[in-house]
């Protein structure tokens, strides 16, 4: 047996890993929830001329929305625009019957913004990266 690392992965060997953990969790889950399609989604703040100011990318599957980016620029901070893309991103995980949406946080980014909108920490990675503390956190939609 070999084992291999690589940076560039072969397309059908991911495929090979994807179908593995399918079968696998089928074993415990309804079919219907193991081939859930994952939805993809962003909201964006842009100004008249169509630049974007800030924005949300997220992705959702199963029960659970997935946060994984909120950026907005530095003239727009302080202003609610992060509280209206947030109202924005987790209504549409709601429309779509998403029960619970997460994310993570930097120590010098958002922790106190998210628990101000009703998340909660479960879960700090200390010196991630190094110097700074990842803040894991969820909210119940």
């Amino acid at each position: 047996m070999n084992i291999e690392v690589s940076t560039s992965p072969n397309k059908d060997d991911l495929e090979v890993i994807s179908k593995g953990i399918q079968s696998f969790n089928q074993l415990h889950m309804p079919y219907h929830v193991v081939f859930e399609s994952d939805i993809k989604f962003a909201a964006f703040a842009k100004d008249e001329s169509g630049k974007v100011l800030g924005g949300i990318r997220a992705t959702a599957f199963w029960n659970y929305c997935i946060l994984e980016l909120l950026w907005l620029s530095s003239e727009t901070r302080g202003q609610g625009l992060g509280s209206k893309l947030m109202d924005a991103a987790e209504n549409f995980a709601k429309k779509k019957g998403f029960q619970y949406i997460r994310t993570e946080t930097l120590s010098f980014q958002a922790k106190a913004f998210y628990e101000k909108r009703g998340y909660n920490v479960f879960g700090e990675l200390p010196n991630y990266p190094k110097g700074h503390t990842t803040y894991c956190l969820v909210k119940e939609l």
